[in-house]
């Protein structure tokens, strides 16, 4: 009995220490990957009715993604800080298995919901999460990751937010490094449906 107990608190364990591990690797670069840099023109109105005038967050999530599950309580506090200075909208890249309705019901999200996988590419954005910021001509201002912490709650390193908030004029230029712009997470070569 002591001996099977072991065993599965080893299992569910070893469950655990994998999943962090996995979600811990940088995400494969696609052997196709564009670099999109900086300053680039994003045609965003080709994928969703937005005017300029104000910065747009796009907030790259999959629903079948551990992470992106995970990172979707960040999104939501960053665009509850910001909905009056910023755009924010979601755009979906999991398996087309849900609709907008279910998405915003099944996750509570209130934002313009988009399924275009083209502008993945476009941002050059590979995985999700992914948070790309753009300035008011939609012009790219951010693409990387929310946090350097799995879980987003290490306030020194939530890129997105700093980002966001540069961008605003509210904080001082920030460098981000590597753990800022290599992308973490799921693939989105892998968010099809088998």
């Amino acid at each position: 009995m002591v001996c099977l107990l072991i065993l599965i608190i080893s299992g569910i364990a070893t469950i655990f220490w994998y999943q962090a591990y996995v979600y811990s690797i940088p995400t494969d670069v696609p052997h196709d990957y564009q670099v999109v840099n900086n300053g680039t023109r994003i045609l965003l109105e080709k994928h969703i009715d937005i005017k300029p005038g104000k910065p747009v967050f796009i907030h790259f999530f999959n629903p079948e993604c551990p992470c992106s599950r995970f990172n979707l309580k960040e999104f939501k506090s960053i665009a509850q800080y910001k909905s009056p200075e910023a755009t924010f909208v979601v755009v979906v890249l999991g398996p087309e298995k849900y609709s907008a309705q279910e998405i915003r019901e099944r996750f509570h999200i209130d934002y313009p919901i988009v399924f275009d996988k083209s502008l993945a590419r476009e941002c050059g954005v590979y995985s999700t999460p992914q948070a790309v910021i753009l300035d008011k001509d939609f012009r790219l201002h951010y693409r990387g990751n929310y946090n350097r912490n799995r879980y987003c709650s290490d306030s020194r390193t939530s890129f997105a937010r700093i980002a966001l908030d540069q961008l605003s004029n509210r904080e001082q230029e920030f460098k981000f490094g590597p753990s800022a712009l290599k992308a973490y997470g799921c693939s989105i070569e892998k968010c099809v449906e088998q």
